[in-house]
């Protein structure tokens, strides 16, 4: 069972029905990845604590299974779609099944016509018949320049050395991590481990994104996992809201990728009680795990903005629903002017009024309220007295640490609440993407 809309997968493991192999593929590439530091996750206090590790973690340490009938949901976005995404459309399209995650990164392999096409089919048989699973259950994210074939030759000579070094340690995981990145200056991966109807639950995952970030995904890949057990319609529906609320809320330029795509997989194998309505004690813990990870990666993708020096958090609060809120978050997230500003270190309210009425949204400007950190910068709709120097002095010290710049918005005193992540703009971003072949 699946809808195909655009833009990101989830994948439900299905009852057992083989034996368990000791598949343990989440991503390789062609190309060997320097070593580069992990992103900072930022994770809210809450019923869970951090783990080691990121995707592999909870699937690994319990044996990959090898069955997993899958949902899709949805991938990109963007018409011109990469060979893999309308790969991995064809194959769920006629399967229910996938057993292994295949990755490349430096070629998108995104306007590369049916030879690029044929180079995806290739890698997916070839790495089949090392798995001794049929093409069909392989699915291929691939990420890089666009316009450039996968690197056939070299992937496919790299699979038998890959699939032999295939791990199940902490390691294992980090280095999936970093074997993804493209231009990220840092790996992307968290796990946690939760509690769930009383029993003990993990959810964990990797990202990569950098630039060409913007809400409906990103020039992002992302893995999730989970080991509880949930059917597929509920997992389904808690994969759209998490996607919705976190890597759908980012942006560093603007601009929406070729080949953006999500897997999020739920494995069962927590051995806790099956949830299967979405409004159960049970499905609200789990969700609110799922939007932990996903928020948690997504915000180190904003963090990592080529040329950034901080990450930007807005919180949008008093709107009439969840979605109008986050709508006018993302607006002012994504707006040039505010990242430019806040890049100057100039704390210019006029620019976040300005994004925020822009948005689409309805309501009243005189309960407008801006705060800029703890400065309190436009009330009533009105600008306020404050400490310019102070204000530009916060902005300044979260740029030399690299830090996080947190605007709150008010516009009213509805139940609706919405945040959306990006970064500053700074002259290394031009820089960046002048000096970047595309």
């Amino acid at each position: 069972m699946y809808l195909c809309v655009p833009h990101y997968v989830s994948i439900k493991f299905a009852a057992f029905h083989s034996p368990k192999r000791d598949f343990k593929l989440r991503a390789v590439s062609a190309e060997v990845a320097d070593h580069i530091p992990a992103a900072p996750i930022s994770l809210p206090q809450g019923p869970w604590k951090q783990i080691p590790g990121g995707e592999t973690n909870l699937i690994l340490h319990s044996s990959l299974v090898t069955l997993m009938p899958f949902l899709l949901d949805r991938l990109l976005q963007n018409v011109v779609a990469a060979a893999p995404v309308l790969y991995c459309k064809s194959i769920l399209n006629t399967s229910k099944t996938a057993r292994a995650v295949l990755i490349n990164a430096g070629q998108a392999n995104a306007a590369t016509g049916d030879a690029g096409y044929q180079d995806v089919i290739e890698s997916a048989s070839s790495l089949s018949k090392l798995l001794q699973i049929r093409p069909e259950e392989v699915l291929i994210e691939s990420t890089g320049v666009i316009g450039k074939r996968i690197k056939k030759e070299a992937l496919l000579k790299s699979l038998p050395n890959l699939v032999n070094s295939l791990s199940s340690t902490t390691k294992g995981a980090d280095d999936a991590a970093v074997a993804i990145t493209t231009t990220d200056l840092v790996s992307k991966s968290v796990a946690i481990q939760s509690q769930v109807g009383g029993t003990s639950i993990r959810v964990g995952g990797m990202a990569k994104g950098s630039g060409m970030i913007h809400p409906n995904m990103a020039t992002m890949l992302g893995v999730v996992t989970t080991d509880a057990m949930v059917s597929s319609d509920v997992w389904r529906k808690m994969v759209q809201i998490a996607v919705d609320r976190s890597f759908n809320q980012i942006t560093v330029d603007g601009d929406t990728s070729t080949n953006d795509t999500v897997i999020a997989l739920a494995s069962g194998l927590s051995g806790s009680t099956k949830i299967s309505t979405f409004n159960s004690n049970e499905a609200v813990q789990l969700q609110t795990c799922l939007d932990v990870v996903m928020q948690g990666l997504a915000k180190s993708i904003a963090w990592d903005g080529e040329g950034a020096t901080c990450l930007i958090e807005v919180t949008v609060t008093g709107a009439g629903s969840e979605a109008e809120a986050a709508k006018i978050a993302r607006c002012v997230a994504s707006s040039s002017l505010v990242k430019a500003a806040v890049y100057g270190r100039d704390p210019n309210w006029g620019r976040i009024a300005c994004a925020a009425g822009y948005a689409g949204i309805s309501f009243d400007q005189t309960k407008l309220r801006v705060l800029l950190g703890d400065t309190l910068l436009m009330d009533g709709g009105e600008p306020q007295s404050f400490d310019r120097d102070a204000a530009s002095d916060y902005l300044r010290k979260a740029g030399e640490i690299h830090g996080t710049v947190v605007i709150n918005v008010a516009v009213g005193d509805g139940p609706g609440r919405g945040q959306a992540w990006g970064c500053d703009l700074s002259y290394d971003y031009v820089k960046i993407n002048a000096e970047y072949t595309t």
